[in-house]
């Protein structure tokens, strides 16, 4: 798939970004019914036959709302894949991306090079979610099709770069497909992402109150009482840094500023939400500020293509979807 070809069927140039014991298939599907790219990430299904399950409703039910509107724009979707050593279900997955035959698929933490030689082979696209320009460059070496460039501010996992210096430095040495992450919830900010040089904006913390969530109600609730002074950059849960609410740490019994150690990476437990690291310590970006209300993910999109227009028409902006 080509990056005309993924632009020709979105309505607004956005990503939802996977998001652990959030993203499900429902939100996927009403993400790229509204015209924006939906994923989720695959150690979300608890097993491989919930993920089996899970891929097949995605591509059914899509499938069935294209044939039913065949003028309406339905955007792509996407699979986020844990490229790390630590995945017990490695190969597993890998096989039903083959099988199912995701238009995207996204690896993070490791070498993208055996998602790209399946995903190729059916046509699709590979992202590569990156920190900094020594993975960007490895990634890119790797084969994979583009990055996803996350930059200081982003939700769970998230880089320390500026996103001015990051995008910047990439566009030196790559002219591919780029999405930009970093505390993006307005309209204006998706613009200023394609002004930057970005393809997409990248977006997930402002998807964490939708009523498809599958976030619970205090979490919810927590995104939206929050500000950025409420987020806390930390390696103690998985080993890498990354953002969370601070009020969720503190409810969990622990204090933010004696946290211990983790001394390796490991995500074999991934996603278990009976493992009290994914349960209850939620993860947010510095943009959880710009979400004030619970919504559905169609009004979210459409508040945001609302704000997108607005700042086109204000800065005499005229930019092509493709």
């Amino acid at each position: 798939m080509q990056l005309t070809d993924i632009k020709n069927q979105m309505t607004l140039p956005v990503m939802m970004a996977p998001m652990f014991l959030i993203s499900n298939p429902n939100m996927v599907i009403r993400g790229c019914e509204s015209g924006i790219i939906g994923t989720f990430p695959a150690l979300n299904a608890r097993t491989t036959d919930i993920l089996d399950e899970w891929m097949t409703e995605i591509n059914t039910k899509l499938d069935e709302k294209r044939a039913v509107n065949p003028n309406k724009k339905i955007a792509p979707w996407g699979i986020n894949f844990i490229s790390h050593s630590s995945n017990k279900r490695f190969y597993e997955d890998l096989k039903l991306i083959e099988k199912h035959q995701p238009p995207i698929v996204i690896t993070s933490l490791g070498d993208p090079s055996p998602v790209v030689s399946i995903v190729h082979s059916y046509g699709g696209m590979v992202l590569s979610d990156v920190i900094n320009l020594k993975f960007a460059k490895k990634a890119l070496e790797k084969g994979s099709d583009g990055l996803i460039l996350v930059a200081n501010g982003a939700g769970g996992h998230g880089g320390t770069l500026n996103p001015f210096a990051f995008i910047q430095e990439v566009r030196t040495f790559f002219n591919g497909p780029i999405a930009l992450a970093g505390a993006i919830s307005q309209g204006e900010q998706v613009l200023a992402s394609q002004i930057l040089g970005a393809d997409f904006a990248y977006i997930g913390t402002h998807f964490i109150a939708t009523e498809e969530s599958g976030a619970n109600e205090e979490y919810r609730q927590s995104t939206i009482e929050a500000t950025s002074k409420d987020i806390l950059y930390t390696p103690a849960f998985s080993g890498i840094p990354a953002n969370y609410l601070i009020p969720s740490i503190v409810k969990s019994g622990l204090d933010p500023n004696k946290l211990p150690k983790k001394e390796k990476i490991d995500f074999s437990e991934l996603g278990d939400p009976s493992i009290r690291a994914w349960k209850d310590i939620w993860g947010a970006g510095q943009g959880v500020a710009g979400t004030t209300k619970v919504q559905s993910i169609q009004q979210v999109v459409d508040e945001l293509q609302q704000q997108y227009e607005q700042a086109k028409n204000k800065m005499g902006i005229a930019i092509e979807q493709n």
